[in-house]
């Protein structure tokens, strides 16, 4: 396998790459989504619905179906009766974890006024 080499960014080209990974992310519960089935965690549809109580049945299922049509979950469904059918996130939407990690820690270091960015 070769080795990739990192790719160098123009303000333009930059922008454009974060707006497409925010049309990948967009929808109201990927990121939540995401949260619960990081770490090699896999999840049962029933299992994320009372994981995300807010979220309708059929949300759920849209944006799974989004999420897997992108590269970002995979779908397991297991022959048997009623079918048990079982997520997770593949390894390009595992390797989102750290961002997501970096982005809450940039959260945390939120000032707590603006008259602390005066300073």
């Amino acid at each position: 396998m070769a080795k990739r080499v990192a790719k160098t960014y123009t303000q333009e080209t930059a922008a454009n790459g974060v707006e497409q990974a925010f049309k990948l992310l967009e929808g109201r519960w990927k990121l939540v989504i995401m949260f619960h089935l990081f770490g090699g965690r896999v999840m049962r549809f029933s299992e994320l619905e009372r994981a995300i109580p807010s979220v309708s049945q059929k949300m759920l299922a849209q944006q799974l179906r989004q999420m897997e049509n992108d590269g970002l979950v995979h779908r397991v469904v297991h022959q048997q009766v009623p079918p048990k059918v079982e997520y997770g996130l593949t390894s390009w939407g595992q390797a989102l974890c750290p961002a997501l990690d970096a982005l809450l820690t940039w959260l945390e270091e939120r000032p707590s006024s603006e008259s602390d960015d005066e300073e």
